[in-house]
């Protein structure tokens, strides 16, 4: 059996997309990947929720753009995948674009608490209840995507998992209860996501004017943090986008489709480096030292967290 319905590029074409795509995405894994590696060789932050939440963003858009590479390679290689690789791929991948958005939530939540009840913020967020709600997180995304595989396991036969497919959640998941089900549960995720942030920093504006302290740094954190969340939201309007503009440009559907996920899911995945990575003054300083390793005059442990 074989559900396939896309088109495919011309050699050279499927060739350039491929290495804009993995070069770029390469490029973000090894940023990301050294955040890591700086984050768990330091004590400082593995005992900070802040930079726990943050690192957990990271490793999310680690697993997700290396699961766009492999999928995309393959695709472009052998066209069609078996069903079943291709359900754990896509499954994997749909979990982590939904936990980015929720720790976005979380982080906004951490904010709040530490501006707005500094001294009960240490009780209440301590690195156990830190992993645990990273754990919650990653329960409610598989609670969310899991009722679609048990559908598809019970009204498909036994022969479907060993066919081949186009990996697209459309190809392998077609029953349209489930892009219903699906548009609703998005529709959610991003009404419940936008109210905790626009509470907890409005929360966190007001207290920083109020208080006079570092009132422009909120605000610009407000922003670079508004502006990442906006971002991950735009994965819910990833095959409405495609659908879209594919029906006005039908013979342009490859390069809208390569040209929406490139811009909707890999490019933001540069923010969230710059937003603490680079921005944020501990971390920047810990970097440089791993990147300058001969630089004596780096003294991280002597700055203060931004």
């Amino acid at each position: 059996m074989n559900t396939t319905t896309v088109n495919r590029d011309p050699l050279h074409v499927a060739i350039l997309k491929n290495v804009i795509t993995v070069a770029l995405s390469l490029a973000i894994i090894y940023i990301n990947g050294t955040l890591v590696h700086v984050f768990r060789k330091h004590q400082v932050f593995n005992t900070n929720s802040r930079y726990i939440l943050y690192i957990h963003l990271v490793i999310n858009d680690i697993i997700m753009l290396a699961m766009m590479i492999l999928l995309q390679v393959l695709s472009y290689i052998l066209f069609t995948l078996n069903v079943s690789f291709c359900i754990v791929m896509l499954m994997l991948a749909v979990s982590t674009g939904l936990n980015n958005p929720l720790t976005l939530a979380a982080m906004a939540l951490e904010c709040y608490l530490a501006i707005c009840f500094p001294l009960r913020h240490p009780q209440i967020c301590t690195v156990r209840k830190t992993y645990i709600v990273i754990t919650m997180i990653w329960v409610l995304s598989l609670l969310t995507i899991l009722p679609d595989l048990f559908i598809i396991i019970a009204t498909r036969p036994t022969e479907y998992f060993h066919s081949s497919a186009f990996c697209l959640w459309a190809n392998v998941f077609t029953d349209p209860n489930l892009a219903k089900k699906k548009d609703v549960t998005n529709i959610l995720f991003l009404v419940i996501v936008w109210l905790i942030l626009f509470y907890a920093y409005f929360k966190i504006l007001f207290a920083a004017q109020a208080a006079s302290v570092n009132a422009k740094k909120a605000r610009n954190t407000v922003l670079l943090h508004g502006f990442q969340l906006l971002l991950c939201m735009l994965s819910y309007i990833h095959s409405i986008s495609i659908q879209g503009l594919s029906i006005l440009f039908p013979k342009d559907t490859l390069a809208i489709r390569y040209v929406i996920s490139l811009l909707i899911q890999v490019m933001p995945r540069l923010i969230s480096p710059v937003v603490y990575g680079i921005r944020d003054k501990m971390f920047r300083q810990y970097l440089i030292r791993y990147w300058l390793p001969l630089n004596s005059n780096v003294y991280p442990e002597n700055v203060q967290k931004s």
